[in-house]
C-alpha cells in the first residue's frame, strides 16, 4: 500500500471498504494509535507502506511484505 492509499480510502476495492466497514475484529480493517491495522485469526497485525493486502478465501484480511509477496506470488495478465 501506498502512503496516499492508506491515508484516503476513496480508491479502495470494494472487499477493503467492506472490512473498513467492519468492527474492530477478525476480517477488519481499523486505525489504531495512528496506524492502519486489520484483524486475522493470528491477531491484529500492523498494515505498513508498501505492503500487499492479501484477501484470504474466508475475507480474512492479511498483509504481506514485498519480499514474501514476491517470492510467493506470480503474476498474471488478465
Amino acid at each position: 500500500m501506498t502512503r496516499e492509499v492508506m491515508e484516503d480510502n476513496s480508491e479502495w476495492l470494494p472487499w477493503m471498504n467492506e472490512a473498513w466497514q467492519k468492527e474492530a475484529s477478525e476480517g477488519a480493517m481499523w486505525r489504531a494509535e495512528g496506524l492502519l491495522v486489520c484483524g486475522t485469526i493470528e491477531g491484529v497485525h500492523v498494515i505498513t507502506e508498501g505492503d500487499y493486502l492479501i484477501q484470504g478465501v474466508k475475507g480474512e484480511i492479511y498483509p504481506c511484505k514485498p519480499d514474501i509477496f514476491e517470492m510467493t506470488y506470480e503474476k498474471v495478465d488478465d
